[in-house]
């Protein structure tokens, strides 16, 4: 697990994501991530920001890469996203055989309704 995979499981598991998000925005945006514009963010945002809590972050983040850690948690992210697709277009294809299947056996009854009738 990665320093901002850390962080982002940190702040899901009771802290509030808005500080993360504040400074992937300020990184997105090529502005400097310190503690004036992660509160600036938070306060445009209508947050009600907690010092404390920025100065943390911005230590925390300090000797980061963000958008190696960036990358990687959105690599993580990706099967995990993928397995619900991939499970529908299963279910869909069971689906399809089973029709498939009632149309040969309504057809293999027609043949011989044909023969008896």
């Amino acid at each position: 697990m990665n320093h901002l995979q850390k962080i982002y499981y940190n702040k899901i598991n009771g802290d509030n994501m808005e500080y993360i998000y504040a400074a992937m925005i300020l990184h997105t945006t090529e502005q400097d991530i310190n503690e004036e514009n992660v509160t600036k963010i938070l306060e445009a945002a209508g947050a009600d920001v907690d010092e404390s809590r920025v100065k943390a972050l911005i230590a925390a983040l300090e000797d980061v890469d963000i958008e190696e850690a960036m990358e990687t948690t959105a690599m993580a992210a990706a099967p995990a996203a993928a397995a619900p697709v991939a499970a529908a277009a299963e279910e869909e294809e069971e689906e399809e055989e089973e029709e498939d299947e009632e149309q040969a056996a309504a057809a293999a009854t027609a043949g011989l309704g044909a023969l008896f009738g």
